[in-house]
């Protein structure tokens, strides 16, 4: 059966377009009447399809489902073809299934499905056609994608514990700094300008206080402005080497963040390794790998320079150890591992302590950050009130 990409409309006239399975454009026609659609157009999946498919990416949540129900139907004894065919009658969104029907025409081509991923790298990442290519080859296809399905859920869980413990704090100061920037534009001009017209001398607070607010409502815009291009300029100067190299490197020596974003790193390394060498790559394979998901450029190249090491015959643990960028928990896991022949499992096991204290040190974090921004917001309308009320203090002494 061939993949075709088809226009119809339905019952109520509304366009409709999609992926069927078919054994000729005939067939598919006939099966788009079966379902009480009226064919406007049926093709062969090929030209810009294919090429749609080809750049078509997958979110994590997508990838995790597809990856367990795939799973699931090989465990049951489908072929790939089979379970592709499957899949593309279960999903319900035409990107996906424009997606599966070009793996699956692959696969009728002649190709192996690791050969058929390669052909669709913005769908499917480098670690999990890897892990895919060598559950092909061990036979273990079914317990390889299941574990890359339960990899995927893992990370994104954290993606999102992450986010949801830094809303609160990023909502705190949106609302901070709307309160503030309300009072310095409308509410100090208004009441401490009544004060600027008369002779008294104001106090250097209050004085403070009316300069900054002409300010901010003469050249607030402008430094609003400035502020974006300066964004704009960091984020295009991040796609440099070099650039990158040295703000990665700045990031890594910072005291709190730099050892969170050193153990996020360590994390996606430990559990890459432990797929891809469960699943029987060979060690240098998956560490080449294993460098490509670390997001920090120092730490990539420690990986890259560990594993021209481990070519030469020193044990993975050795040099890691020498590059003096990874946890001492990791290290000692691997070197246990290389010591009792279980360096899969307790490379997971790693990187699952790991995942637990990054958790623990973002949920610290995060209860830290709220009371700071709830103290400087706080800060902040005292000094305000603190520059409208002495000159009204002043006053009530005089005319006393």
């Amino acid at each position: 059966m061939a993949a075709f990409q088809y226009r119809a409309l339905d019952a109520r006239g509304r366009e409709q377009k999609g992926v069927i399975e078919a054994e000729s454009a005939r067939a598919a026609r006939v099966a788009l009447r079966e379902r009480q659609l009226a064919p406007l157009d049926v093709g062969a999946l090929g030209g810009a399809g294919t090429g749609k498919a080809r750049r078509a990416h997958l979110g994590v949540a997508d990838l995790t489902l597809l990856s367990r129900q795939w799973a699931t139907l090989l465990a049951a004894g489908l072929t790939v073809e089979h379970t592709l065919a499957a899949l593309i009658e279960q999903s319900e969104r035409e990107p996906v299934r424009r997606l599966l029907a070009g793996v699956r025409s692959e696969i009728v081509a002649g190709y192996s499905l690791s050969a058929a991923l390669e052909r669709f790298p913005n769908a499917f990442p480098t670690l999990y056609r890897a892990s895919v290519a060598a559950g092909e080859h061990s036979g273990e296809l079914p317990r390889v994608i299941l574990q890359l399905a339960d990899h995927l859920e893992q990370g994104d869980a954290l993606r999102r514990k992450t986010l949801q413990a830094l809303i609160y704090p990023a909502l705190v100061a949106c609302v901070a700094l709307a309160i503030v920037t309300a009072l310095m534009v409308w509410v100090v001009p208004q009441v401490v300008g009544v004060f600027s017209q008369s002779r008294q001398s104001l106090p250097a607070l209050t004085e403070l206080m009316i300069a900054l607010s002409a300010f901010i409502r003469n050249w607030g815009g402008a430094v609003l402005l400035v502020i974006g291009g300066l964004g704009l300029s960091f984020a295009r100067a991040l796609r440099q080497h070099a650039f990158r190299l040295g703000v990665d490197r700045l990031l890594l020596r910072l005291p709190l963040l730099g050892r969170h974003l050193r153990t996020l790193d360590a994390t996606r390394f430990a559990s890459t390794l432990a797929i891809l060498v469960g699943s029987g790559v060979p060690l240098l394979a998956a560490l080449e790998a294993g460098a490509r998901v670390v997001q920090r450029l120092p730490l990539r190249n420690a990986v890259r320079e560990a594993s021209e090491k481990v070519r030469e015959g020193v044990s993975l643990s050795r040099a890691l150890a020498a590059t003096r960028c990874f946890p001492p928990l990791l290290l000692h896991m691997i070197a246990n591992g290389e010591a009792t022949g279980q360096i899969a499992p307790l490379l997971d096991k790693a990187a699952h302590l790991q995942r637990q204290e990054l958790e623990l040190r973002t949920a610290t974090l995060t209860s830290l950050i709220e009371p700071a921004l709830l103290l400087t917001m706080g800060a902040f309308v005292l000094l305000i009130v603190l520059a409208v009320m002495q000159p009204i203090i002043e006053i009530n002494t005089l005319m006393r």
